[in-house]
């Protein structure tokens, strides 16, 4: 038992200094808010603006029926997978951006990231895709929910092993459901996991209930 503490301490140590290394050759971490599409991401980002942290948004993309409060997104963040690591992320340090769970595989090593990664029960995903989609006049075939839960599992379960593999990524899974229906935990949450950085009253109270329209016929 005394050695595995040790082992423990030791470890700790280990990862605590390399973070420190990485912190004076890249400079301040970039916190990126990942997930499905769907998956809370906008309001985490919401919630990351109202505790005081500097979002990385164009607002080309604005609200609507689907999202009232915003989409929150950088148009920049689309070109991550054609090549060349993109300038803007240099001036993201310090700062958060949202990033779709499909592009930060594309994610230059050159940098240090805090990924809050949002999780939602998969029935609830696919029914505010297909009513966003209807919204815009676009008919679902809901033969077809099975095979995408499917595939967003794979794509879930692929992505945050890659992630976890990465000496690049620090990381914290977030659960949708959880946090609305809790929010000042998972805001306590969060700012632990950006060491302290946030106003946790402000980001509990951005979490609006209301937004959660599509519930799981579990709940």
């Amino acid at each position: 038992m005394a050695t595995d503490c040790r082992d423990h301490m030791r470890s700790g140590t280990a990862g605590a200094l390399e973070r420190f290394l990485r912190r004076l050759r890249y400079g301040r971490p970039i916190v990126v808010v990942s997930g499905l599409p769907r998956s809370g991401t906008s309001m985490m980002m919401q919630m990351l603006q109202a505790g005081g942290l500097e979002i990385v948004t164009d607002a080309v993309r604005t609200p609507d029926g689907s999202n009232p409060k915003g989409y929150f997104e950088f148009e920049a963040v689309k070109d991550l997978d054609k090549g060349a690591p993109p300038a803007w992320l240099a001036g993201a340090r310090g700062k958060a951006v949202k990033i779709v769970s499909s592009l930060v595989r594309w994610l230059p090593e050159t940098y240090d990231y805090q990924v809050i990664f949002m999780e939602r029960n998969l029935d609830e995903v696919i029914a505010s895709q297909n009513r966003m989609l209807a919204e815009r006049g676009s008919l679902q075939d809901e033969a077809q929910n099975a095979r995408f839960r499917h595939l967003y599992q794979t794509h879930i379960e692929d992505t945050l092993r890659l992630l976890r593999g990465r000496g690049s990524v620090s990381m914290l899974v977030v659960d949708y459901s959880e946090t609305l229906a809790r929010p000042a935990d998972t805001a306590r949450r969060v700012d632990r996991f950006l060491r302290g950085r946030l106003d946790v009253d402000r980001m509990a109270a951005a979490a609006d209930p209301a937004l959660h329209r599509n519930r799981s016929r579990t709940e």
